[in-house]
């Protein structure tokens, strides 16, 4: 029996509401979603309902390793929240930390999520992502940056010191100083290309090199200053450094050392004088040939002399006396100079067993023509050891150039003494005699002795160095003893003059016993 017709339209409409009210309570209840590490309360992976008109959604997100230095992906399932109804939630973007991610929804069933499977793009890896890797980024930046600023820099100040120098070069060759302070020049070609005249280097050439001295260490120090070691383009130079309570001492030295036709080979080399200010410190500096042996007051202590040193220490002493003292006439002559400070310790030793006078600070100059004496503004005198006796007694006439000269003999007649107390001679038993180092009146007088102590002992009581026997047994010391003596003598007008004692020390012809084999 077949069905009704209307049985069969009432079954439809049953159906039919059926349909309509599951689809209307899916759209009031919202989707099931599969749900995998966004579950909702945190529960383990399941199903979670979504909002009304809400979507199902499958994310992947890609999160870098530094340990294993790799990406690796984080996906999660889910459902979307209220605030996240829309289709435009549903797109790739890069995360707040700059992480890949992708997001894809659905709604047409439920756990329509369950099988979406969004992909992403691997990126490179990340840079400097650890912390401090901000600060390692800005070092690699501006490390580079200060480094080509410092070269920009440096490059700059060097050219203009290079501009500069030029710049001095050019005028010193528009004032006839070609070839002079070149790159290439030591202090010997300076020297051999200065004027000619023995009066130093001209003075733009002293002051570049007064500047480009390299001081190593100090070497010694008397009552006017120190005396540095010094470098100047490899060459070794000696450095006096003056203080500034005697600027008067510097200032003459200067002038002295500048006097036409001075330089000699017994008179210490002049090479540059200059002051150099540095805040408020201010140093006078005087410029000279270096000699490793020191003084000679330092040398006789530790070297024995035989008769050859002997006599080529005082000969050579005795020429540079003799140069000073000697007044050299013409167009550009040369004045006469008296030291007023002969003593062992203002003779340097040079390598070839020579001597050289330094130290004239208290030099006066003399003309003839004019009859002038020069003194200087230096108050200061000589050392009270070696004061001639009409310099202790003050009966010296100051304004006759003579006297100077023989003041200057008398205390060269007590280096002489000093000298030859060092020279060994031979004994009958053919052992070598010779006498340990003493400064002249070592025996009468402390080792500072005072302006009275030294009157009373060489002008009172008219004592003069002792005599050694042992030189009367020998022709080269029994000559030395007398030449001393005669230069010591108590009337200034009786005592040998340098040019005499020169030629007397030629004399004595003594071959020199290291080259004897």
């Amino acid at each position: 029996m077949a069905p009704s017709p209307g049985r069969n339209s009432r079954k439809h409409g049953i159906i039919t509401l059926v349909l309509c009210t599951f689809v209307l309570c899916r759209e009031a209840w919202g989707l099931v979603c599969y749900c995998e590490g966004v579950c909702p309360n945190h529960e383990f992976n399941g199903t979670c309902h979504a909002k009304p008109n809400a979507f199902c959604f499958s994310s992947i997100e890609l999160v870098y390793d530094m340990d294993t230095d790799q990406w690796k992906e984080e996906r999660s399932f889910g459902c979307l929240g209220s605030d996240e109804l829309g289709l435009m939630q549903c797109r790739a973007y890069l995360t707040e930390h700059e992480r890949p991610k992708n997001i894809s929804c659905c709604r047409e069933y439920d756990r329509c999520n369950e099988g979406l499977m969004p992909q992403v793009h691997t990126p490179l890896p990340p840079v400097m992502q650890k912390p401090g890797d901000l600060a390692r980024s800005l070092l690699l930046v501006t490390l580079p940056l200060a480094f080509v600023a410092a070269v920009a820099i440096i490059m700059t100040l060097w050219l203009s010191y290079r501009q500069r120098e030029n710049s001095m070069l050019s005028r010193g060759k528009q004032m006839g100083l070609i070839g002079m302070g070149g790159r290439n020049d030591t202090i010997s070609d300076l020297i051999e290309q200065s004027s000619g005249s023995g009066s130093g280097l001209p003075l733009l050439v002293q002051r570049t090199i007064a500047k480009q001295i390299q001081l190593v260490h100090s070497v010694g120090k008397g009552r006017y200053g120190e005396v540095w070691l010094g470098r100047w383009r490899g060459e070794r130079v000696a450095v006096k450094i003056f203080f500034t309570t005697d600027e008067a001492s510097w200032f003459r030295e200067t002038e002295i050392y500048q006097t036409v036709l001075l330089r000699h080979e017994n008179i210490l080399c002049y090479i540059a004088a200059d002051i150099k200010g540095t805040g408020s410190l201010t140093q006078m500096l005087l410029i000279t040939d270096y000699h490793p042996l020191g003084s000679l007051h330092d040398y006789l202590q530790k070297t024995t002399l035989n008769y050859y040193s002997m006599i080529r220490i005082s000969h050579s002493t005795a020429c540079g006396l003799c140069h000073l003292h000697t007044e050299i006439f013409g167009t550009k002559g040369k004045p006469a100079i008296a030291h007023r400070d002969i003593k062992t310790k203002n003779i340097l030793v040079k390598k070839n067993g020579e001597c050289c006078i330094a130290d004239f600070g208290l030099a006066v100059k003399y003309v003839s023509e004019n009859n002038e004496l020069d003194f200087g503004t230096n108050p200061k005198v000589g050392t009270r050891r070696y004061m001639a006796p009409e310099v202790l007694t003050e009966t010296i006439n100051m304004t006759c150039f003579e006297s100077l000269k023989m003041a200057d003999m008398y205390a060269f007649g007590l280096v002489l003494w000093e000298v030859t107390r060092r020279c060994a001679s031979e004994s009958g038993s053919q052992y070598m005699l010779v006498d340990e180092y003493q400064q002249p009146y070592f025996d009468c007088v402390p080792p500072d002795p005072s302006f009275d102590e030294m009157q009373e002992v060489v002008c009172v009581k008219g004592i003069r160095p002792d005599i050694p026997i042992r030189w009367q047994y020998n022709e080269v010391l029994k000559t030395m003893s007398k030449v001393m003596q005669e230069c010591w003598h108590a009337t200034p007008a009786a005592r040998l003059t340098a040019l005499r004692v020169k030629k007397t020390l030629y004399k004595l012809h003594v071959p020199d016993a290291t080259k004897i084999v």
